[in-house]
C-alpha cells in the first residue's frame, strides 16, 4: 500500500516521503532509491509505521478484506496518539466530495497512507493505485 501512494505522490509531482525499515527491508528486495524514504534504527515494519503515523497529520487506511496486522498496527497508532483515520476498502466506489472534505476538515497536509502488504491481499496495489489517483488528483481543498 505504501508503494502505491508513493507512485502516485511521485506521479503527481507531489512532495513524498516517510519512513522506511533499516537497510530499505522489504519483502520484495530493498525498497528503491527512486522513494525518498528515512530508514528507522530497526528492520521491523512495525517502528515504521508508527513513525509514519507519529510524522502525519493524518491516515488513510486502505483495506481490501480482513484487517492485515500493519494495517491495525496503523489503526491503533492512530488512535494512541489522537491522529484522524479515514477507512477505505479499495474497491468501493471513490467519493472525492467526502473524501477531500474529510481532508479540509483536519487539514491534512501529510497524509499517511496505509494498507495490507501485496502478499496478503494480492492486486492490492494495483486497486489502490486506481482509488488514490482519483481521490488525489486535482489541487486539495486547503491548497493556495
Amino acid at each position: 500500500m505504501d508503494r502505491a501512494a508513493l507512485d502516485v505522490a511521485l506521479e503527481l509531482r507531489w512532495e513524498c516521503g516517510g519512513w522506511c525499515p533499516a537497510g530499505r527491508a522489504a519483502e520484495d528486495g530493498p525498497v528503491p532509491a527512486r522513494y525518498l524514504l528515512r530508514e528507522t534504527p530497526s528492520t521491523d515494519p512495525a517502528e515504521r509505521t508508527a513513525w509514519n503515523v507519529r510524522d502525519s497529520d493524518a491516515t488513510l487506511l486502505l483495506t481490501a478484506g480482513a484487517a492485515s496486522p500493519g494495517t491495525e498496527l496503523a489503526r491503533d497508532t492512530a488512535r494512541e496518539l489522537g491522529r484522524p483515520v479515514y477507512t477505505w476498502h479499495v474497491t468501493s466506489p471513490a467519493d472525492v466530495g467526502s473524501f477531500r472534505r474529510w481532508l479540509q476538515v483536519y487539514r491534512a497536509g501529510t497524509l499517511n497512507v496505509a494498507g495490507p502488504r501485496e502478499s496478503e491481499s494480492p492486486g492490492v496495489y494495483d486497486a489502490a493505485r486506481a482509488l488514490l489517483r482519483t481521490l488525489l488528483a486535482g489541487p486539495l481543498p486547503f491548497d493556495s
